[in-house]
């Protein structure tokens, strides 16, 4: 049975999400039949989901606190030179079922966020002087299937990664949305994604990145290019960043701000479109582009709430 089929069939939070975004069903022939879950094996498969560094990269991109070559200059009357957020994971929740050697996972994480918006409220000031914090919280959400594999596989407690989803979250409010992310990667492939939590990465057997089907595989320094569509309830040019390229080696990574291509107005609602190119980074592995949208009036008013919508797309880049 296809991977797919599985989710709509026994993965029940997802039955009321529209259209499911899967490239690549698998046949799977080397799972025993059904055996009784334990506390063991929820917690192989919770250990397994903290290992795996495809879904570990998104948090070290998430959380700008740190080494960050910031890549984007803001222009505006009150002059907000930079603008980065920490961001301290203070609860992360699995939640597991189960139907035979097959689990589905829905992982959720809460962040305590701080904005920071390095600025003036001089408006012809050449530099910042003042540095406003805002804090906020922000939930983001990624489904994992898993399979079990034979009594003579090796594997940790025997369950692997199958297929994962991508990450969505941010702020509870609805007034500023990613609706659809285009990516055009140097080979001249397009991803097209409108539903992260829908739109899953199916692994083969194996644990090497050519074992994942439809990651984006990039050489380093190449271009890639970013389209965001998003809808929002402000006239205003949205803050809408990149995040991207974080290493273990050298422990940085570059934000670029998105550039506005257009705007639609109807019914007061607006849907705006954004463009950005990012150069993969030197050092091969998985990472991660967080794309984080935000109204305007966020970063330029010291009373607005933190506003924010979240995306992330993972990437490999090989030697």
């Amino acid at each position: 049975m296809k991977v797919i089929d599985l989710l709509r069939k026994h993965f029940l939070f997802l039955a009321f999400l529209g259209r499911t975004i899967f490239f690549v069903g698998c046949q799977d022939n080397s799972v025993e039949p059904t055996t009784s879950t334990t506390t063991a094996d929820k917690q192989a498969i919770v250990d397994v989901i903290n290992s795996d560094s495809l879904l570990t990269s998104f948090d070290t991109n998430y959380n700008e606190d740190g080494a960050l070559n910031y890549l984007a200059k803001t222009n505006s009357e009150i002059k907000p030179f930079k603008v980065w957020q920490k961001m301290d994971l203070v609860n992360k929740a699995v939640d597991i079922n189960f139907n035979g050697d097959t689990a589905y996972a829905h992982i959720t994480k809460t962040f305590d966020g701080t904005l920071y918006i390095a600025g003036s409220l001089n408006i012809n000031s050449t530099e910042p002087d003042t540095v406003f914090k805002k804090t906020f919280t922000s939930v983001i959400t990624r489904n994992v299937v898993l399979v079990k594999m034979t009594k003579e596989d090796t594997t940790i407690n025997r369950w692997v990664i199958k297929a994962v989803s991508l990450a969505e979250g941010g702020t509870p409010s609805s007034n500023i949305n990613i609706t659809k992310i285009s990516v055009l990667l140097p080979n001249d492939d397009t991803l097209s994604i409108s539903s992260p939590n829908d739109y899953y990465l199916v692994r083969k057997w194996g644990w090497f990145w050519w074992r994942w089907h439809n990651v984006p595989v990039i050489e380093h320094n190449k271009d890639v290019r970013i389209q965001v569509e998003l809808t929002s309830a402000y006239a205003d040019t949205d803050f809408v960043s990149l995040t991207y390229g974080f290493s273990k080696f050298d422990g940085e990574r570059c934000k670029k701000r998105f550039d506005l291509v257009s705007t639609n107005e109807n019914g007061g609602i607006y849907t705006k479109v954004y463009e950005q190119t990012f150069r993969s980074n030197y050092f091969p592995g998985f990472f991660h582009a967080v794309i984080n949208a935000i109204p305007k009036q966020v970063l330029f008013d010291d009373s607005v709430a933190v506003e924010s919508n979240t995306w992330g797309i993972p990437y490999y880049i090989k030697f």
